[in-house]
């Protein structure tokens, strides 16, 4: 990494730019999407994200992937495949293309931040909220907010700070075969939470393919840990 003066440059380059833009896009997607489809559809779309990171890793890098991956893969995508047919005439076909939008989006991000491993991820990431700062500035008056919108604003502002601390630090001390499972978790954590919260029954659709889907995440994962805890043992 390019450096001054003993300390990191903050000179984004074409780069950082080009990640900040990216990050930008898909943050707007993932946020649009909850308001067009069900959380459970959002939920369970993003948890192919490894999925499409390794094809889109194979596709421009041609870094190997795995066939256990590539199994796993098309199976979750026949998955969303069922949960975005179900969504056909309902209005929510936007919303879930809102949210493949985001996790191909997502999926890029990764790709990037390891193709540009000179540019500085965490300034660009700053950048990126900067960015979608100005544009809402634009879009909408950010002053005119409800009391109630303001509380639920800072508590998903510290609740997202909190728990990306605890994965970061987190990751940090498991084997990332633990944390991939764990992070698995997400999903049906936000599904119950929808239900509890906001009432949000996700259509059978949604669930016979949210079910497929989780079934491959989970399968992947806890390959991953099982060949982790015996290369241990």
């Amino acid at each position: 990494r390019r450096r001054s003066g003993g300390r990191e440059s903050l000179r984004l380059g074409w780069r950082g730019w080009l990640l900040a833009l990216e990050g930008a896009a898909a943050s707007i997607a993932f946020i649009a999407a909850f308001k067009f489809t069900y959380v459970a559809n959002v939920a369970v779309i993003y948890a192919t994200s490894p999925f499409i990171a390794a094809l889109l890793a194979f596709l421009l890098v041609r870094e190997k992937c795995r066939l256990q991956t590539m199994v796993a893969a098309a199976v979750s995508f026949c998955g969303v495949a069922i949960m975005v047919g179900g969504g056909l005439g309902s209005g929510h076909l936007f919303g879930d293309g809102l949210a493949l939008l985001m996790t191909a989006g997502s999926a890029l991000y990764m790709i990037m931040v390891r193709a540009f491993r000179d540019s500085p991820v965490v300034w660009a990431g700053a950048v990126s909220a900067f960015l979608l700062f100005v544009l809402g500035w634009f879009v909408t008056d950010p002053l005119a907010v409800s009391t109630r919108d303001v509380v639920l604003l800072a508590t998903f502002g510290c609740s997202f700070a909190l728990a990306s601390i605890l994965w970061t630090e987190g990751s940090r001390l498991i084997p990332a075969a633990e944390s991939g499972l764990l992070g698995s978790a997400e999903v049906p954590f936000a599904i119950l939470f929808a239900l509890i919260f906001l009432g949000e029954a996700p259509p059978m659709a949604s669930v016979i393919g949210g079910a497929i889907v989780l079934c491959a995440v989970f399968a992947h994962a806890g390959r991953d840990w099982l060949k982790a805890k015996s290369a241990r043992s």
